[in-house]
């Protein structure tokens, strides 16, 4: 199986994460796949970013959720953007020949019918693949579950289960694990983040992993492809 090679926000490489123009650059670059992450606004707007405050990658600082759609839209990120729509979003890959990677943010904040807004604003986008949803909050993925159940559906962590992941993956009815590091025996449902060490994509790559996240997409595929 070859490995599939999601561009970890974007390129962070080149451009800032979770922005419209390093979206663009996947795209125009034919990245196989690109992974973003959703919160919502005070007045329910699905964003994009990555953190649930705006310090690290804006001009601007708070809480996404302490501020109103309008209000968030005057922070820049560093190359002057706005921060994102989820609209915006969509609308730039409609119709495009790449993956999708949604990841719900509602492990720290969980935001109140987030699950629905988004997939609701996804099902009426004409994409060309189903997109792949994914969370740390294994309840968000559960009322994602309960609004379509026929989505490929992913649960993130960081650190080694203290199950079974094959059982877990069954009980849970997911289709794959996003673990932060490889756990030998699912090779065909996992995908691993966030990796850019060039030993570890090759080696990954080699015994055909499900999947990895980096953040250089360009290298990684360019790696994957020459084994």
């Amino acid at each position: 199986m070859k490995t599939m090679i999601f561009a970890h926000r974007g390129i962070p490489v080149k451009f800032p994460e979770n922005s419209l123009e390093g979206f663009k650059y996947c795209i125009d670059n034919n990245a196989d796949a690109v992974e973003f992450d959703v919160h919502l606004t005070k007045d329910g707007t699905p964003v994009i970013m990555h953190d649930e405050k705006i310090d690290r990658t804006t001009d601007g600082e708070g809480l996404i959720n302490s501020y109103n759609f309008k209000d968030l839209r005057k922070f820049k990120l560093a190359n002057g953007e706005p921060i994102p729509s989820l609209a915006e979003f969509l609308d730039l890959f409609a119709g495009k020949d790449i993956r999708l990677n949604l990841e719900f943010k509602t492990n720290k904040i969980h935001y109140q019918d987030i699950e629905e807004k988004v997939m609701n604003m996804v099902n009426d986008t004409d994409l060309m693949y189903p997109v792949i949803y994914s969370s740390f909050n294994i309840d968000s993925i559960k009322v994602a579950q309960r609004i379509d159940p026929d989505q490929d559906y992913n649960f993130l962590f960081d650190k080694r289960m203290n199950v079974d992941p094959k059982m877990f993956m069954e009980s849970e009815h997911l289709n794959s694990l996003h673990p932060g590091t490889y756990i030998p025996g699912i090779e065909d449902h996992e995908r691993i983040w966030t990796v850019d060490d060039d030993m570890e994509i090759h080696q990954l790559c080699k015994i055909g992993i499900q999947g990895i996240f980096t953040n250089d997409f360009e290298k990684a595929q360019k790696i994957r492809d020459e084994i």
